[in-house]
């Protein structure tokens, strides 16, 4: 049984009073930018709420789209009869049957919204009740606490009827909280980070540092394919800036190669993620840091890095368990792709025993040592490639399996 509609719940910005309107319109404009390939889906705006009309359009594709659109709390497939008790209890019972596998509780809430519906919501409840009991035996009515609820909104011209609902991503819609840049690397965690921050109503680029001839070409597409992962939930299309890192890596590694390495290294990168992001009109840079994960992630390794750019650098799961970032990983699909075994230009030259409390004055006497280091910088960032992943594009690799 195929339901004809999506209703589309919004979430917190809901809360957003005056900025109400300009989310919503957000909204509806990414869900018409994902829902591009299904040319049958309509959308209809009604009463403060946002219908999907499915046509002959499949759900499980449409529903996938809509579950990438940041600002939904929520949708449920939605069946609709005619404006007539007969109709409403012969579609109620069989939508009933094809839901509910085994006993259980339920119960039935009708809205009245058309007020001239010959029928009032009590007697409505008891009909629609009365035709599913009938319907399905092992059922039982429990008013306060059911398993399960059929709703029922009885409008002009026809009835709307929905019993499952389904979590949408939540958060913000895109844009709505300003435009960062995403440091992307190939690991488990800046993906995450990324998608954590569109969450929160951020519009993303993002920033990809590479070594060649030192990483492949292969590292290099990992990441194309995870930018494209993430380019889902940003309407369909990411812009990523690869750099070329090999530079300055080599440089400053010539002229040190203790134990504050890694610091001056991760130093140059916010450096050149900084000129791009007030290139392209960007008020903050985003990391996939997790506190005390690694040597360049305790908090006087965070205070020293930090310390090399104005910008503010957010960190979404600077207090984030690994075990749950996995399992974010997993959820928007790009574990398999971070797990890949391509080298990260991160991990060339490390140093045997990385310094975990650097300190930032000494730091910044090394860097002293470099007069040419903003040549490095400035050289690096004029010329980095840019380029825009689109979902719809075929992957790098056939699979990651």
């Amino acid at each position: 049984m195929k339901p004809d509609l999506l209703l589309v719940r919004f979430g917190e910005m809901m809360l957003k009073g005056k900025n109400r309107s300009r989310f919503e319109k957000k909204v509806i404009r990414q869900l018409r930018d994902l829902l591009m390939p299904f040319p049958q889906v309509k959308l209809v705006t009604e009463y403060g709420r946002v219908y999907i009309d499915l046509a002959d359009e499949p759900l499980e594709d449409v529903s996938r789209a809509v579950g990438k659109v940041f600002g939904i709390d929520s949708y449920s497939p939605v069946y609709t009869a005619p404006s007539d008790a007969a109709a409403i209890q012969e579609l109620a019972a069989e939508l009933m049957r094809e839901i509910v596998t085994r006993p259980q509780t339920f119960k039935v809430e009708v809205r009245r919204v058309d007020k001239s519906f010959p029928h009032d919501t009590f007697e409505m409840n008891r009909l629609v009740g009365g035709a599913v009991l009938r319907a399905c035996p092992q059922l039982s009515v429990d008013v306060r606490k059911p398993e399960t609820t059929l709703r029922v909104e009885l409008r002009e011209g026809r009835a709307l009827l929905f019993v499952q609902s389904f979590e949408g991503a939540g958060g913000y819609p895109l844009g709505t909280n300003g435009k960062g840049v995403l440091l992307l690397s190939g690991g488990i965690d800046s993906p995450v980070a990324g998608w954590q921050a569109m969450r929160r109503g951020l519009e993303l680029e993002a920033v990809h540092f590479h070594s060649y001839p030192y990483t492949s070409e292969r590292a290099k597409e990992k990441v194309i394919d995870l930018a494209r992962k993430l380019s889902a939930y940003s309407g369909g299309s990411l812009k990523l800036h690869l750099v070329s890192f090999t530079e300055v890596q080599t440089s400053i590694y010539a002229e040190y190669k203790d134990n504050l390495l890694v610091t001056l290294l991760r130093r140059a990168m916010y450096r050149i993620a900084e000129r791009i992001a007030e290139r392209e009109k960007a008020l903050a840079l985003v990391t996939g840091e997790s506190l005390g994960q690694v040597a360049s992630q305790t908090l006087p390794s965070l205070n020293a890095i930090g310390r090399a750019v104005s910008l503010p650098v957010l960190q979404p799961l600077i207090t984030t368990d690994k075990h749950d970032i996995i399992r974010m990983a997993e959820q928007i699909d790009t574990y398999n792709i971070s797990i890949l075994p391509y080298e990260d230009c991160c991990t060339l030259f490390l140093p045997p025993s990385p310094s975990t409390n650097p300190n930032l004055r000494v730091v910044e006497a090394i860097e002293r040592k470099f007069p040419q280091l903003e040549e490095w910088i400035n050289r690096t960032v004029e010329q980095a490639e840019t380029i825009v992943v689109r979902a719809d594009e075929e992957p790098a690799r056939d699979s990651y399996f």
